[in-house]
């Protein structure tokens, strides 16, 4: 006598249990995704045919069936035109319950309604749950290869990046085609950096977040500058001997002021370098190229207007960077004393502009402009002046004397020595003069000479040499 037992286990169980045991079969492979219990009945009638089929045996009646569990047929409400949207197509109604109806989802009277009707799913079908579900059943028999390529409907928004985002990318370029490399430091540091940078005891270190649970003393605030980070980072690569450095973040910090309680939170373009070729004129040309590939307009570099910020930077070599009337940061070498701090003899130079402040003084795009069709002059001056005079007062100056002719200015030579007196220095300009409808006549050139000599003379006492 032989007894036929066909049974059906339970997925989640068979699954966990080959996880576990580490025994992947092929039944298991079967069961843990779920098979339909009411199988198990028709499954052992026909091994017994088989048996008869065969002159195997005789098949005696008798079946003890044992029903834990009976999966009942449930119906879901079955909308076309949400399968559509879904979809993105336009399949008729119709032709999506003939789909359905091929893997035996049928409405109650097997009929092809032209609007929404509640389907049944078969007990084999525990897989099927939602309208998401009949969608995939459509989307299989209407062919994946025939559905349109389309955007979603209703209110889209295309992919791409943010103005901020391409702002940093640029800048990032820039640093990199500098020989800068990219850092990326912790936003929270210890209050002790605030008295590295010779900041003063009240100032801002009473208004820095505290963290409720800090890693440690070292972690314990959010660092409303980028600046200490920075210098920690070429502090390490000081002591591991490496020669020449170069090093930009973007960074955020984290200042009070924001709706209820919260920080306001802006990014910082800090760079940092030190060997090689490096000073403040290195640094000042890496800050150019940047506003330059931004298309900033009115730069000028000034001198320190006693910021709290300013006591971390060598009063002599230290600049701020304007746009206009708008301060997009500012620049120089590491006060001595902060480098001492930090336990190094190198000169650290380092760089600190606002990501928002570039964004706003961020130029429009370039357009194209045709080559001039006149030829430029060109006059050489050079004038004697304090030596307290800046270039770039004397460029500005320059600038604003011109009567609509000059198309550009360069320095090319600063004098101070036999024939120039004490305290004076000469300084060198190259003046470009062009018109755009006409060819300029030497007089023409040289009246607007005499106008940027008189402003120079009235405004800052520079006098032709």
């Amino acid at each position: 006598d032989v007894v036929f037992e066909s049974a059906c286990f339970d997925g989640t169980c068979i699954r966990k249990g080959a996880l576990s045991l580490g025994m992947r079969t092929e039944a298991s492979a079967k069961f843990e995704k779920g098979l339909d219990p009411l199988n198990t009945l028709p499954a052992v009638q026909r091994a017994c045919e088989l048996v008869e089929l065969l002159g195997a045996g005789e098949v005696v009646d008798g079946v003890i069936d044992i029903l834990n569990y009976v999966p009942q047929p449930h119906t879901i409400r079955m909308d076309p035109e949400r399968v559509n949207a879904l979809l993105g197509t336009d399949i008729p109604a119709a032709e999506q319950y003939r789909y359905l109806a091929r893997v035996d989802i049928r409405t109650a009277d097997d009929s092809c309604p032209g609007g929404p009707a509640d389907v049944t799913i078969p007990s084999w079908r525990g897989d099927v749950e939602g309208i998401a579900d009949l969608a995939e059943e459509v989307a299989r028999f209407y062919g994946y290869n025939n559905i349109p390529t389309t955007l979603m409907r209703g209110q889209t928004t295309l992919g791409g990046y943010g103005a901020a985002e391409i702002l940093e990318r640029q800048v990032s370029s820039v640093c990199r085609a500098f020989g800068y490399d990219e850092i990326i430091t912790y936003s929270f540091i210890s209050p002790t950096q605030y008295d590295k940078i010779r900041w003063p005891e009240d100032y801002q270190r009473r208004n820095s977040f505290k963290i409720l649970n800090p890693l440690g003393e070292d972690t314990s605030i959010m660092r409303t500058t980028t600046l200490p980070s920075m210098l920690e980072i070429l502090t390490r690569n000081s002591n591991y001997r490496n020669q020449d450095v170069k090093l930009y973040e973007v960074g955020r910090t984290y200042l009070p002021g924001g709706e209820d309680g919260l920080a306001i939170e802006s990014k910082t373009l800090t760079l940092g370098a030190y060997g090689g070729d490096m000073d403040f004129y290195a640094m000042k040309g890496a800050i150019e190229a940047i506003l330059q590939e931004l298309r900033v307009k009115d730069v000028t570099f000034r001198i320190g207007s006693g910021l709290p910020e300013e006591l971390s930077y060598h009063p002599g070599r230290f600049a701020e960077v304007w746009s206009g009337s708008d301060c997009l940061g500012w620049f120089g070498q590491i006060h001595p004393l902060v480098a001492k701090n930090y336990g190094v003899d190198a000169e650290f130079y380092c760089a600190e502009l606002a990501m928002d402040e570039l964004e706003n003084a961020k130029g429009a795009d370039p357009e194209y402009v045709p080559l001039p069709k006149f030829p430029a002059v060109t006059r050489d001056i050079a004038v004697v002046c304090d030596r307290a005079v800046t270039v770039g007062a004397l460029e500005d100056c320059i600038r604003r004397g011109a009567k609509g002719l000059l198309k550009d200015v360069s320095l090319f030579d600063i004098y101070t020595g036999s024939g120039i007196p004490e305290g004076k220095k000469s300084v060198a300009f190259n003046l470009t003069l062009r018109s755009d409808d006409r060819s300029l006549t030497a007089q023409e050139a040289d009246e607007d000479v005499k106008s940027i000599l008189e402003t120079l003379k009235a405004e800052l006492n520079a006098v032709l040499r």
